[in-house]
Formats: C-alpha cells, sequence, structure tokens
C-alpha cells in the first residue's frame, strides 16, 4: 500500500503553526486528509482554527512536528505514551518524496554559521548545470513544499538546523557538508555535547561528508564515522581535500588519479573574499563535485553568486567609514567572522544569546574591537566578557526605544559620534532578535534604514 494512501485513513496532529506548519497544512488539505493544528501562540491561519492542545474527540493517530518543538515538550511525551506515530517534518518529507519522485537525489547542508549562504551558493551552481534544483529547508521552500512542487526537482539542496536533525531518522543524502560547530541553541538542546551530536548525526544517513578540516570539533566527532570524507581547508589540500593554492581553490579529491588535482574557481570568483565565505565556496563546490558536476559548471555557478541581504552587506561607504549589516550573525562564531573580516569595529551586538558563551569570541577578536554599543536583553554577557578581556574597548549601552526603528535611530546617532576615517561601524549582534525585533532580517532592514536617512 502506497504512503499517501495510509496517509488518507489517518487522523493527523500538526505541532507547530508557523512556516513549517503551514506548508504542511496547505498539503493535507489538498490531500483531502483530516487533521489539526496545535499552536501555543498562534490562534488562527486564513480562517483555520489552531488549538492550544489536542481538541476534545479528535484521537490522532499521527503527528508531525515542526521542527522548533522540543523532544520532551509535554504535549509530546503524552502523544508517545499514548502510542501516536510521531514524525519530523524532514522525514514525512522524505517519506513523500519515495513515492511521488524517488529518483530525486538529496544533499545537505549545515553548521553553526554559513549554512544559507553555502546552501545558495550551490543553488546558483545547480542553476548554472543541466540539472533541475533548488535550495529549500531552513531556507526558502520548506522541504515539503519542495517535494510535492509540480517542478519535481532532481536536486533539493537542503538547509538543516540541529533541531531538524535531531527530528530526523529516514533521510538520506548523497552527500553532507558539516561547516563548523560551535555554542548555538544551547537552550534547545541542554548541553554544547547535545548540540554538536545533532550536528555529526547527519552523518549517519550519507556515504560522503564534506568536512571543515579548520574545525576541531568536527574532526574529534567524525573519527570513528567509517563513510568518505573529504575535507576542505584555507591551505594546499593533500590528497583526497580540498583547498587553496595560492589564488586558486583547488580540487585533490573528486579527481580521477589520486596524485592529480583539478582547478575549482580563482579566488576572485568568490565574492566577499574573506576567509569564512572562502571555506562556504569549498564546502558549495564539494557537495556540487558530489553531484557529478563538473568543474567548469562550480567555477559559472560562483561567478554569479550574490550574498543574501543581511550578511556582510554593505550598506554605506562614507567618509572613510564603512556601514556593514551582518544581522544574521545571530551567535558567537558567525560574529566571530564578521568581526575578523574588518580591521578597526564599532560593534553593535546584543539581543537573545540562546545560552552561548561570549568569552571567546572577545578573546579572538578584541584586537579588531575600537568600541562596542550594545543593545537587548542579554547584552550584560558580551559586556562582562568585554570588560574581562578587553578592557580597552569602549562600551556604550543603548536602551530600549518605543520600537526597533527609533532603537537602530539610536544605535547609529551612537555610532557616528564615535567612528572616525578607517573604522567599521559593524552589526553583528552574536544574538537572536525576537526580544526587540521581529526577526534578524527586521534588525537588519532597520539598521540600513537608519544609516541611510542619518549617515551623510
Amino acid at each position: 500500500m502506497s504512503y499517501l494512501t495510509q496517509l488518507a485513513a489517518k487522523k493527523v496532529l500538526v505541532i507547530g503553526g508557523g512556516t513549517t506548519g503551514k506548508s504542511l497544512i496547505h498539503f493535507l488539505t489538498d490531500q483531502k486528509i483530516d487533521f489539526r493544528v496545535i499552536d501555543e501562540k498562534i490562534k488562527e491561519i486564513a480562517g483555520l482554527e489552531i488549538y492550544s492542545e489536542v481538541p476534545v474527540g479528535f484521537a490522532p493517530n499521527l503527528a508531525i512536528v515542526s521542527p522548533g518543538w522540543k523532544p520532551e515538550h509535554p504535549l509530546i511525551r503524552e502523544l508517545h505514551s499514548q502510542g501516536v506515530e510521531i514524525i519530523g517534518e524532514l522525514d514525512f518529507a522524505w517519506l513523500l518524496k519515495e513515492e511521488l519522485n524517488p529518483k530525486q537525489r538529496w544533499v545537505a547542508v549545515t553548521g553553526t554559521n554559513g549554512k544559507t549562504t553555502t546552501v545558495q551558493m550551490l543553488e546558483s551552481i545547480i542553476s548554472s548545470s543541466k540539472l533541475n534544483g533548488i535550495a529549500c529547508g531552513n531556507v526558502g521552500l520548506p522541504v515539503v513544499e519542495a517535494v510535492t512542487d509540480p517542478n519535481k526537482y532532481e536536486i533539493l539542496a537542503l538547509e538543516l538546523s540541529s533541531f531538524q536533525i535531531a527530528w530526523s531518522q529516514l533521510a538520506r543524502y548523497e552527500a553532507v557538508a558539516i561547516l563548523n560547530i560551535a555554542q548555538d541553541h544551547i537552550d534547545w538542546h541542554g548541553s554544547f555535547a547535545n548540540y554538536s551530536a545533532a550536528k555529526i548525526k547527519l552523518l549517519e544517513m550519507s556515504e560522503c561528508a564534506i568536512l571543515n578540516l579548520g574545525d576541531p570539533e568536527i574532526i574529534l566527532q567524525s573519527v570513528n564515522w567509517t563513510g568518505r570524507k573529504i575535507f576542505f581547508g584555507l591551505d594546499t589540500p593533500q590528497t583526497g581535500e580540498l583547498g587553496l593554492v595560492e589564488e586558486i581553490l583547488v580540487d585533490r579529491a573528486f579527481v580521477v588519479q589520486s596524485d592529480s588535482a583539478e582547478v575549482i574557481a580563482d579566488l576572485s570568483d568568490i565574492s566577499p573574499t574573506v576567509p569564512h565565505n572562502i571555506s562556504n565556496a569549498l564546502a558549495a563546490a564539494g557537495l556540487a563535485l558530489a553531484l557529478g558536476i563538473a568543474h567548469p559548471v562550480v567555477k559559472a555557478g560562483f561567478r554569479k553568486f550574490k550574498l543574501d541581504h543581511h550578511r556582510l552587506e554593505i550598506v554605506m561607504n562614507s567618509n572613510e567609514i564603512s556601514w556593514v549589516n551582518d544581522s544574521k550573525a545571530t551567535n558567537p562564531h558567525a560574529a566571530t567572522a564578521a568581526l575578523l573580516s574588518h580591521l578597526s569595529n564599532i560593534w553593535i551586538a546584543g539581543g537573545l544569546a540562546k545560552g552561548a558563551q561570549m568569552e571567546d569570541l572577545v578573546k579572538r577578536c578584541a584586537p579588531r574591537m575600537k568600541a562596542a554599543i550594545l543593545i537587548g536583553t542579554d547584552r550584560e554577557l558580551i559586556a562582562e566578557a568585554l570588560a574581562k578581556f578587553a578592557p580597552q574597548v569602549e562600551i556604550f549601552r543603548v536602551d530600549t526605544a518605543a520600537d526597533g526603528a527609533q532603537l537602530m535611530d539610536s544605535v547609529v546617532e551612537c555610532a557616528k559620534k564615535i567612528a572616525k576615517p578607517g573604522d567599521t561601524v559593524l552589526l553583528a549582534p552574536a544574538c537572536a532578535s525576537m526580544d526587540q525585533f521581529n526577526s534578524y532580517a527586521q534588525r537588519g532592514d532597520y539598521f540600513a534604514n537608519s544609516v541611510r536617512k542619518l549617515v551623510q
């Protein structure tokens, strides 16, 4: 019996009414399946009633969970105790794919930082080839929408969070890339060890992995994995690796003979040419080569790729001062990469730290910090780290205004008084945004708007 036929006979509970939940609602409605939706905050979606608990009289036998929900949530524990089948959205999409488009190939990218850029680079490479593919998951379409799309994509390039991987058991990939593992989402996972284990779990779902040679946690956690390991790094590559030789990205892994090498691209094909972005490019190239895409096509994909908004986005250069929006830097690891991309930073930081610590960031980046402008709920975590490890960095606190737009006006006015020629005013908060903004995108937009309005 097909999975869709089995599904038609089930009563389904959709847990979570966000982006993932909405894609599930759309699919289940089209399939005329009996379902209800539970969310702790949303009351209604397009006229559909949303419940805060399992409605009386509805006895589900399948629950599809959005990835932000913790496995130990009381509702999910209760469903387990009742014998309800519980599945994450990613695995549900995999089961649909196996029936609707069984030849579709999946590759995946995860990491604390750089996931979106890497998977979008890969999408650009795929679009430069003759293959029909799309980036999805944590970026673009939810996976269920990509699987059920009439385009019948040959390849899905999935950006996966630790939450999605933690919920997944069934999905299988042609190749996966793990970019880096640093402190993030400790509040959800409970510990760094659990967070790291969720990322590394992706190895169990593939026979080929593209791994960052410069990340100690990845090296340590992957040592016992027996699949094909392709390491990438910014040094001259050894046999079986991807790397950098002077101004050229070089492949010594996907070659006919072990002692040969192929040119992937020139450094000038990668923009911006900063270390972490070159690493992202090497990871994207590794996944593309694992899919059988030729080296010249990879190069063409890089040449036409442009970074997304809120990622080292230059808002303005004025009076030899650069104003840069990296609002997507929502954890210390991402903020570190942004700070190290510039020599003298007026650093705008703060928000919700999600359990992460700031000491390592400050110790590593202190020589490149001139001043710090702190906002948000957990700003004192950053202030304490600065006082301890970078006491020479002057701290300015900007208190909550009537709304996020006014707050950013105040931040920019403060930065204007401090910045001198040669400085970079960098929004790289190292924290999530939801204490003062709707999203990192809104935070970045407000910053850019304030800069354009107030800086001459």
